[in-house]
């Protein structure tokens, strides 16, 4: 059977736990882009994004990761193992420091076709948006991101976040005004 754009997630599923390797390299095609872009957002690190995909997809790959397609769609499963990949990568530092800002010098890996989102992030306005980011508490960082970044519903930011919806319309709130507050002291210092 062919692979299409077309052929569903579920079916390329089915298909990789069967063997079928080119089934597996379509969901990588299909998913590694916006969960690379969310990873990369939330913890400020190239380097950190780029594990954290490889390891939500090994643990997809191997049968680690149990998705099932009754509790939601893969997108977002892969955006809940991503976030709690960065939880569980952030966690030393918790305690101990804010996250740091990402150094201007790391590279992010070049997409094929550079989609509207990448074209944006790599303009200078929108890294100042990045650093913004990175300063906001990770819970409205999650939020702010899924739902500004990749268009998630408040019910689909709940799942990934394991939350109540008030909970994601107060961070989604707290976080936007966040983000807001520091961009404009951002511009007030620069003018």
């Amino acid at each position: 059977m062919t692979i299409t754009p077309t052929t569903s997630d579920d079916e390329l599923l089915r298909r990789m736990r069967s063997g079928d390797a080119p089934a597996f390299a379509a969901l990588y095609r299909r998913h590694q882009g916006p969960v690379y872009r969310f990873a990369l957002l939330r913890c400020g690190s190239g380097d950190t994004a780029a594990d954290v995909v490889q390891e939500a997809f090994m643990g997809l790959l191997s049968g680690r990761l149990a998705f099932d397609p009754l509790r939601g769609s893969l997108p977002n499963f892969l955006f809940g193992v991503a976030r709690l990949l960065i939880l569980k990568h952030e966690e030393p530092r918790r305690r101990e420091s804010p996250l740091p800002e990402p150094d201007d010098d790391e590279a992010e890996p070049v997409l094929e076709e550079a989609c509207p989102l990448t074209r944006v992030l790599a303009s200078e306005a929108a890294e100042e948006v990045r650093r913004a980011l990175a300063r906001l508490a990770p819970h409205y960082r999650d939020a702010v991101i899924l739902y500004e970044m990749h268009g998630l519903s408040y019910g689909e930011i709940a799942t990934i976040c394991a939350i109540d919806i008030g909970t994601v319309r107060s961070r989604l709130a707290r976080g936007r005004a966040a983000l807001a507050k520091a961009l404009r002291l951002h511009a007030l210092g620069a003018t």
